[in-house]
């Protein structure tokens, strides 16, 4: 079979990648000073809504996420076969192990171990964010992770083409499934609208952007148009928090406290997902440049879907759409803490598993 010319990992973190938590930071104190000024125009905002979808939000997300998926090259399905241990691993741990650990993790702490100090009205919403967070692997910022860790550009690539497509039609149920069991209630039509608009939308225009983009000048003129872009999908995301947070100043300054607990079931699913996968590759005998991005594509998450999607389920005031943000909040240091626990057992792996 001719070899497919892959798309390379990221050699780095680009200057927000590095500082996307203090971005962050930046936009809940920008959001909550904004709401108290202004509270009557992010009202007027909170009310452009089709079916229970935002429509600034669903603009906004469009910006963030076409670039990214514009990246993907779903071509890279046929080079599946050639990681189907390392694949079948990191399939595993997204679609069968860390939904339902995040809900259980979520049922524990913030249902029973947590609940005396947090909003009681909110405990369900606070769940069911946490539920969305872990509901789809990431798309984007793998690419970084992968290369910090020296990770196979082929097997990124084909791993993130995969999730997608897998997102497409397994997103909607899985969510349905976890909510129901935990006893939210599930507003399908909004659900099927949210996925109609941030994932299925998303797919097929930045497809046809990139064959466009591809026709017009091959991979120079792609790599071009996503550095151009790049600033645009940037903001799109610190607008939308600062939209979210504008809603959410109130709560954050009546208990900031609330950030913190949620934090806990999200940073111990990242660490467990990301060594259970590590661990199963190193049994398998899987090389550590597969193994490596394949612990970090288990333990991340598409928190750009997830905060969009939370906002069109349960509204920009929702513990749902707080709980989306916290994982924005902690993503790099959590993240590159686990880089650096890939890299630095590397000696470790290979006792077992070829280093390759």
């Amino acid at each position: 079979m001719k070899k497919m010319r892959s798309e390379p990992a990221a050699a780095g973190m680009g200057m927000f990648e590095r500082n996307l938590t203090w971005w962050v930071l930046g936009c809940i104190i920008a959001g909550v000073l904004l709401g108290r000024v202004a509270p009557d125009f992010f009202q007027g905002l909170g009310r452009m809504k089709l079916a229970e979808v935002n429509l600034p939000v669903a603009v906004l997300i469009w910006l963030m996420i076409i670039p990214m998926l514009a990246k993907v090259d779903f071509a890279a399905l046929q080079q599946v076969g050639r990681h189907a241990r390392g694949i079948g691993v990191t399939l595993g741990v997204n679609w069968l192990v860390k939904p339902f650990s995040m809900a259980l993790l979520g049922w524990v702490f913030v249902r029973h171990l947590f609940a005396p100090w947090l909003p009681a009205e909110q405990i369900d919403s606070y769940i069911a964010g946490l539920i969305l967070l872990a509901a789809a692997p990431c798309t984007a910022m793998v690419f970084v992770w992968s290369g910090l860790c020296r990770g196979d550009a082929t097997f990124t690539l084909s791993q993130v083409a995969l999730n997608d497509a897998i997102m497409l039609v397994a997103f909607a149920p899985l969510v349905g499934l976890l909510l129901g069991l935990s006893r939210i209630v599930v507003p399908w039509d909004t659900l099927a609208v949210s996925v109609l608009l941030f994932i299925v939308v998303p797919v097929i225009l930045s497809q046809l952007l990139r064959r466009l983009l591809m026709a017009r000048g091959g991979r120079a003129r792609l790599d071009a148009a996503m550095q151009r872009v790049g600033p645009a999908s940037l903001a799109a995301l610190l607008l939308t928090l600062v939209l979210l947070f504008a809603f959410q100043g109130p709560q954050i300054l009546a208990q900031p406290r609330v950030i913190v607990l949620l934090a806990v079931p999200i940073v111990i699913q990242v660490y467990f997902n990301a060594l259970l996968a590590y661990w199963l590759n190193r049994h398998l005998k899987v090389a550590h440049c597969v193994a490596g991005p394949s612990a970090l594509i288990g333990a991340s998450n598409f928190f750009e879907l997830a905060v969009a999607t939370a906002i069109a389920l349960f509204g920009f005031e929702s513990g749902a759409a707080l709980a989306t943000v916290v994982g924005v909040l902690i993503e790099v240091p959590v993240m590159l803490s686990v880089v650096a626990i890939v890299n630095r057992s590397r000696p470790w792996y290979a006792a077992r598993a070829p280093l390759t």
